[in-house]
């Protein structure tokens, strides 16, 4: 295919809109100021350094109460395979990040599907569930939804921490998106509502440095914080502390917000793109426009199969992922589309792909 493979697969930036630059000075800076952190076995909780400063950057934590992880994924992973026993009732929202639903299945949990509205969790239908029988633990992306590109509003947000409380369930804020708005500030996390010390709290700066740096986080109650800790130093002893040094330097030093404000605007532009060409070529789509991070979750008309739609559209030199990927069921018509890797100048291109695959599918005349 002329021009190469589109791609609005992968939940990454492009290379170019990378602070590589600020990375390498970083490194620099970390080596000749911190080499013996970074150079040495740390312990289980991470860089002390930058435990202090993610506790700070909330404003309501105290370090203890902040474990550096090897990104987000492994923070979740963690904290689900020490709370969550087979059989337990888990509430994940539908749909959702595909490798939650992977890692509770290995677990053996039973999960309790809720919908997501426009502005996130329906809360009615967790009420529901509530009544059903006890709940062990509620995953949920507050912020810039993965896949479905919403924001769970603050009164939403309030009143989950509120059920939470009551209920004694835990409420895991996965939340790797939190500091890319497009506009404003990012709203009040769960975390810092809640008063009955039943939210625990990860984040990443994949999202906002790079993927390859693997460093996330997770914070909340300290005596939650200790046990994940002592698991981690008796897996692997610490999680990178390299990477973690170098981080530090970049949030310390300003670059990481400088960098977060560029990626920002590129986001949005890339998202603004998308979805005047998804309007202007597929008028049918159906799709919450995202306030903010990387994904966009459209539907298209009923009895679209996005399985068979994926395969044609490779052919035309476009990927996505389909959305029964990120469902316990449906999502036959659903897909995901990952504006964070193509250009604003690539979007009209890729969605102008996606529309003749479309077109072929339907008149069954596949390439």
């Amino acid at each position: 295919m002329a021009g190469g493979t589109i791609s609005f697969a992968r939940g990454a930036p492009s290379a170019d809109i990378l602070p590589h630059e600020q990375v390498r000075e970083a490194a620099a800076r970390a080596l000749a100021e911190d080499w013996e952190t970074a150079l040495s076995y740390g312990v289980g909780i991470g860089h002390p350094g930058l435990c202090k400063w993610v506790a700070e950057r909330h404003g309501h934590y105290d370090p203890a109460q902040v474990m550096i992880t090897n990104g987000s994924l492994e923070a979740g992973a963690m904290l689900f395979a020490q709370m969550v026993r087979p059989g337990d009732r888990v509430v994940v929202e539908q749909p959702t990040y595909d490798r939650t639903l992977l890692l509770l299945k290995q677990l053996g949990a039973e999960l309790v599907p809720v919908p997501l509205e426009a502005d996130g969790l329906d809360v009615g239908a967790l009420e529901a569930a509530l009544a059903e029988g006890p709940i062990k633990l509620a995953h949920v992306i507050p912020n810039a939804h993965n896949p479905a590109g919403c924001t769970l509003s603050l009164e939403k947000r309030q009143r989950l921490v509120e059920l939470a409380g009551e209920h004694g369930f835990w409420l895991f804020e996965d939340d790797p998106y939190r500091e890319l708005p497009f506009e404003g500030e990012p709203l009040a996390t769960m975390a810092s509502l809640d008063h009955a010390g039943r939210v625990l709290h990860a984040s990443s700066f994949s999202k906002t440095v790079s993927p390859g740096v693997r460093v996330g986080y997770i914070a909340g109650p300290e005596v939650e914080i200790a046990k994940l800790s002592k698991h981690a130093n008796e897996t692997y002893i610490s999680p990178n502390m390299l990477a973690e040094s170098i981080v530090l330097e970049l949030c310390r030093s300003g670059e990481l917000d400088r960098n977060i404000e560029f990626v920002k605007g590129e986001l949005k532009a890339r998202c603004e793109a998308l979805v005047e060409a998804l309007r202007e070529q597929i008028p049918e789509a159906e799709f919450v426009v995202p306030q903010g991070g990387y994904f966009l979750w459209l539907d298209l008309a009923e009895g679209t199969d996005t399985v068979a739609l994926l395969d044609e559209a490779k052919g035309e030199g476009v990927s996505f992922v389909a959305g029964p990927d990120f469902m316990i069921e449906g999502g036959e018509n659903s897909l995901r589309l990952s504006f964070a890797p193509v250009p604003a100048d690539q979007a009209a291109e890729g969605v102008r792909r996606i529309a003749a695959a479309l077109e072929r599918v339907r008149s069954g005349s596949p390439a």
